[in-house]
């Protein structure tokens, strides 16, 4: 895998219709799509993820949470052991379990683009506050909220944190997140996206004004279509999940697609079909009926 290069697009493109194709991979989301709101995989769903692997069909998990906390999950990557973390910016090895994990593929989001966002932002929309996702570590402005289940590292001003001599400056970033304390989180998007334009990609996944921003390029779909290629699976083979707006662009690249009962009324618009809410099983019941 190349680092940001056009090496896939993650553009849907022509060819035999999706539904006609036996399914190769299943990508989904995690939080608000296969975990319940109890942050459980329940029996039903681990008995499908199972039996799609058995079925020679790889799952994979696509997800906004970083890789420190996929252990809810780790135990049901099956043979291939890989995630997709952070939006899109790695792809991660589970294998280890717990805090053992081995990145194999890093998006970064550079230094200087995360700044001049932060920069956009302020001027943007005063009073955003901010965090920044690395690697191996976690760290936030002093006013940034306690929204995460984590005690950061260091507590200093963004520009402190994304300086080149920063706390851990030997570790990629991979995204800042960036909150508002009384924005509509939907305006807050749109206001983010045209202020800072293509220096970075800026997307969504709480219910809150939190937004999470990656590298020019680097979505669940632009990574998720580089491991596809490796392996020879077309958009056509492949089934996604998801619930919220961070996970658009795979929605709309997979052959076929699912929004969750619960989903964002654009995901509900963007996916190709639906299924019931996380906390039914929606994606189990989708794979049973895949499988059936």
């Amino acid at each position: 895998m190349r680092e940001n290069d056009a090496v896939t697009s993650a553009t849907r493109q022509p060819g035999t219709p999706s539904a006609a194709l036996r399914p190769r991979l299943i990508a989904t989301d995690l939080d608000g799509t296969l975990l319940r709101d109890d942050k459980s995989v329940s029996p039903r769903t681990v008995a499908a993820l199972a039996a799609a692997e058995e079925a020679g069909i790889e799952v994979f998990f696509v997800t906004g949470r970083p890789a420190r906390w996929m252990g809810v999950v780790s135990e049901h990557v099956h043979g291939h052991g890989l995630a997709i973390c952070g939006n899109g910016a790695a792809v991660v090895d589970l294998h280890g379990g717990p805090g053992a994990h081995r990145f194999v593929e890093v998006r970064e989001l550079a230094r200087e683009n995360a700044l001049d966002a932060v920069q956009s932002l302020r001027g943007s929309a005063p009073g955003t506050v901010f965090a920044v996702e690395q690697t191996y570590g976690f760290h936030q402005e002093p006013s940034y909220p306690k929204l995460h289940m984590e005690i950061p590292d260091n507590l200093l001003p963004a520009e402190e944190l994304l300086a080149p001599d920063g706390p851990d400056a030997d570790q990629p970033v991979l995204k800042i997140l960036a909150y508002h304390p009384e924005l509509d989180p939907d305006a807050f998007l749109t206001l983010a996206r045209l202020a800072i334009g293509r220096r970075a990609n800026v997307t969504r996944s709480s219910p809150s004004a939190l937004l999470e921003i990656s590298g020019p390029g680097v979505s669940k779909a632009s990574t998720l279509a580089l491991c596809c290629a490796e392996r020879g699976i077309s958009h056509e083979e492949v089934v996604a999940f998801g619930d919220m707006p961070n996970d658009l662009e795979m929605l709309t690249w997979a052959g076929r697609s699912y929004a969750m009962g619960n989903a964002h009324p654009d995901v509900l618009a963007a996916a190709s079909g639906r299924t019931v809410a996380n906390n039914e099983d929606g994606v189990a019941i989708v794979i049973e009926e895949l499988l059936a």
